[in-house]
């Protein structure tokens, strides 16, 4: 079962290869957040490896995970493609393509041999770096006062995900970034204080 509150993805293209039983098993991954996107790193792997047996793949994209494709390219029905997107499920991924190339090695692997072999190429290539969150998000920029400064980052700690960068001149200027689900409460807490004088913020594009 899926987490429904946090995904993740990664940052940049990772590629391992595995043997087994003379087959080789290359993996590629790459962060896309498109259709458009996940199909064409798709394409482009396949005509880099127009030799190879079978390019087989699987995405997912969008918020919650809930657009996804795969294909067996050829191996024998839902033993490729799907054990593939299975594993990026289990890991909770979104925003992710992979696409998995087999050069036969002359031993046939028969179907759970197969389901495992893609499956365990996916993983191990997951496995290589941390995953990076993708978290549904707002920026705000807010300009305090320095004597207020302290207060306002105590009141404001447990929503925070990050301070992108603060500026100091004549009031302390921060960027934070929040959960998307905690606007309401951080927006309630920053309007009470700047109808006090104490600070003035301004959300941004939400992310």
């Amino acid at each position: 079962m899926r987490n429904e509150n946090y995904f993740y993805s990664i940052e940049d293209q990772r590629t391992t290869s595995i043997k087994i039983k003379r087959s080789i098993f290359i993996c590629t991954l790459e962060y896309v957040n498109s259709i458009e996107k996940a199909k064409n790193f798709i394409s482009r792997i396949s005509k880099e490896n127009k030799t190879a047996t079978h390019n087989c793949w699987a995405y997912i994209l969008g918020e919650k995970g809930d657009i996804f494709h795969c294909s067996d390219a050829g191996e024998p029905s839902g033993t490729a493609g799907k054990p593939m997107l299975n594993t990026l499920q289990s890991h909770d991924m979104t925003n992710i393509a992979a696409v998995v190339t087999r050069h036969f090695g002359g031993v046939k692997l028969g179907v759970r041999g197969l389901i495992d072999a893609y499956s365990t190429s996916v993983k191990y290539t997951l496995d290589q770096k941390p995953l990076k969150l993708q978290i549904q998000s707002m920026e705000i920029d807010i300009k305090v006062c320095y004597e207020f400064n302290d207060i306002l980052l105590n009141q404001i700690k447990n929503y925070l995900y990050r301070i992108k960068n603060t500026t100091y001149t004549d009031k302390i200027a921060h960027r934070v970034e929040i959960e998307r689900k905690d606007y309401a409460a951080v927006d309630g807490l920053l309007s009470e204080y700047q109808s006090q004088g104490k600070l003035k913020f301004s959300l941004l594009r939400p992310k």
